[in-house]
């Protein structure tokens, strides 16, 4: 008898293929984040997109503070050789990763979020910054 998991089937491999390698090219997770951080040059520029009193709090190390609805093109300028941009805020349960994903997509740059956010950052037992480094100009 059916289920609430079994009720609809399960995509066909192909199209289950390419609907997980497709996360990918959207997102990272908080680990993989810490990694490349750890290792130096990661390759992207990580934004914290909160308000500045959640920033102040405790920021992931290295991440430039730019809330969300201050990505505009002329505060991106100062980015120009950025190879890709990775978003994060709260956590899973906040959009404002996919808020300023979108802005920067619409501003025609690279963009990943980071879904688990501080929320993930933290569960993954990683360090956060609470000095209050000068907010992204």
């Amino acid at each position: 008898m059916p289920n609430a998991v079994t009720a609809v089937p399960a995509l066909p491999s192909e199209q289950a293929a390419d609907y997980f390698a497709s996360l990918f090219a959207k997102e990272t997770d908080c680990w993989d984040v810490h990694e490349a951080l750890r290792a130096g040059d990661p390759g992207f520029v990580l934004l914290d997109v909160r308000g500045p009193e959640a920033f102040a709090k405790g920021h992931v190390p290295g991440a430039v503070h730019l809330p969300h609805g201050k990505i505009i093109a002329s505060k991106m300028r100062q980015f120009a050789d950025a190879g890709l941009f990775v978003t994060y805020c709260a956590g899973p349960h906040c959009n404002g990763a996919a808020r300023a994903a979108l802005r920067l997509a619409q501003l025609g740059l690279p963009v990943k979020t980071m879904p688990g956010g501080i929320t993930g950052w933290i569960d993954e037992g990683f360090a956060l910054e609470s000095e209050t480094p000068a907010e992204a100009a």
